[in-house]
């Protein structure tokens, strides 16, 4: 066991300062089910700090040109790229994903996320028109709203994270985030970098804490007048409830019950491979008939060449689990769909997980694969956000979009198909913010991010998050 003098204490980082907090939280270490770090449990005191920072940061911020607010935007991912092995390490460590992903995914993509919004951010150009038989020209322009609160989630935590501080700053707010009290750990290593990129004191704030105290706060505070949340539905409901009085500009980014559909025209070369690999981000795979055994048993291989294993080895697919609950919330489903009837084919209660002995306490479970499910099912409908797909099969093109589109969610679809015109069609008819055919998460940053229905209000990307982060003012002059 860990001993009490090598924990991690983090601490908020308010004005430019790093200060401690009256109480904090444990973390755990996902691989080990351990404490490992200690995460101040912040409230109202330090929110309000925290915006009295961000408010006297805002006039000089706010005032500095596009090109001055890249540059400092620029250096801050030239330093975070420097850091790059630290971070994906202890994203790694404190996430429970593998070091091969942080390493080339979450760290890289948080460093392309400042380098993006440093370079949007001098492209945008305002509407003009004019009205010569009045004698008038109309004109738009943009300006900051003031201070921005970004909640962010523990699935990717500086990523995220970064997604949402880049284009707030580029823009010319100031900030106060609120990273998932499971994962702060990057985030606090970034405020470490900050003085150093030229980050002006009181332009980023980071409060950690929980939704409760924290979040709540933040949400519910009138100089605060935006929010950009990522998260569950629930708990955007809660941000709606409490930004109702003071007129809030929300972007939601919610859950999903992402579809797969694969047609008997699908290259099951490629197909298969990435969709194993998406276990965790597509829960519901629709199979064409015809292909239905030959698909699953390919599938099937695919999934069990998939190693579990301690984050930080290198050959690990997978790793950890973010927390005991969630653990226990996702092997629940699997038994109620035992209960339902379901075949479990591989993974949880199927297969044997073998970890070393200081593992055992860690929170993993194997890719798990259901098949013989209902679309009623729960585990048809409900977001499970760990590594358990059900595999059904369909007949035809029409029943399948019905059943893609059944569910309250829409974030994101996939389509495997060699015919153009059903690829079109398809995509065209599936409920979902994002739809990509014959590839999986494949990110153009300019264009919109975001879910229909229950997934969410709002997109983030380019000019949806210049626009969300600005306040457009229309100007007529009469000459």
């Amino acid at each position: 066991m860990a001993g009490t003098k090598t924990l991690l204490v983090l601490e908020n980082f308010i004005g430019g300062r790093f200060l401690p907090c009256n109480s904090y939280i444990d973390s755990y270490d996902p691989s080990t089910g351990e404490v490992y770090s200690r995460v101040p449990d912040s409230g109202k005191e330090e929110v309000e700090a925290a915006v009295e920072a961000a408010r006297a940061a805002f006039p000089g911020w706010s005032a500095r040109s596009p090109q001055e607010r890249a540059q400092v935007l620029h250096r801050l991912a030239d330093l975070l790229e420097q850091s790059l092995e630290e971070l994906a390490q202890a994203e790694s460590k404190d996430q429970g994903k593998t070091i091969t992903l942080a390493r080339t995914v979450d760290i890289p993509r948080s460093v392309q996320n400042f380098r993006f919004f440093a370079s949007s951010i001098l492209h945008h150009t305002s509407e003009c028109t004019q009205m010569d038989h009045m004698g008038c020209l109309h004109y738009t322009v943009r300006a900051p709203v003031g201070i921005a609160g970004l909640i962010s989630p523990w699935n990717l935590p500086l990523y995220l994270l970064t997604w949402k501080i880049a284009p707030a700053i580029a823009a010319g707010n100031t900030v106060i985030a609120k990273p998932s009290e499971l994962t702060s750990v990057t985030a606090w290593m970034m405020c470490k970098l900050l003085e150093k990129a030229g980050v002006p004191p009181g332009v980023v704030n980071i409060v950690f804490g929980t939704g409760p105290r924290v979040g709540e706060a933040l949400v519910s505070h009138p100089e605060v007048p935006l929010i950009s949340f990522t998260g569950s539905q629930p708990t955007a409901e809660r941000i709606t409830q409490l930004s109702a009085p003071h007129c809030k500009r929300l972007s939601l980014e919610l859950g999903g019950k992402n579809p797969a559909i694969i047609f008997e025209d699908a290259n099951l070369e490629e197909c298969v491979p990435t969709t194993g690999e998406i276990c965790l981000c597509t829960s519901r795979i629709f199979v064409q008939k015809s292909i239905y055994s030959e698909f699953l048993k390919r599938f099937l291989e695919a999934t069990r060449l998939w190693k579990v294993g301690i984050p930080s080895d290198p050959s690990a697919s997978m790793g950890a689990l973010i927390s005991k609950a969630h653990l226990e919330k996702v092997r629940s489903y699997i038994k109620k769909a035992r209960a339902e009837g379901a075949q479990i084919l591989c993974g949880e209660g199927v297969d044997k997980l073998s970890l070393p002995p200081r593992n055992q306490g860690g929170y993993f479970m194997l890719p798990t694969v259901i098949t013989d499910i209902k679309d009623e099912s729960c585990c048809m409908k409900e977001e499970i956000f760990g590594p358990v797909t059900c595999v059904v099969p369909f007949d035809s093109e029409e029943e399948v979009i019905k059943r893609a589109n059944s569910v309250k969610y829409g974030l994101a679809a996939t389509v495997w198909s060699s015919n153009v015109g059903r690829v079109h069609r398809v995509a065209k008819k599936l409920q979902s913010g994002l739809v990509w055919t014959n590839c999986w998460l494949i990110r153009e940053l300019n264009l919109p991010f975001g879910g229909m229905k229950s997934s969410g209000v709002g997109r983030e990307g380019a000019k949806d998050s210049y626009e969300f982060f600005t306040e457009v003012k229309t100007i007529t002059i009469k000459h």
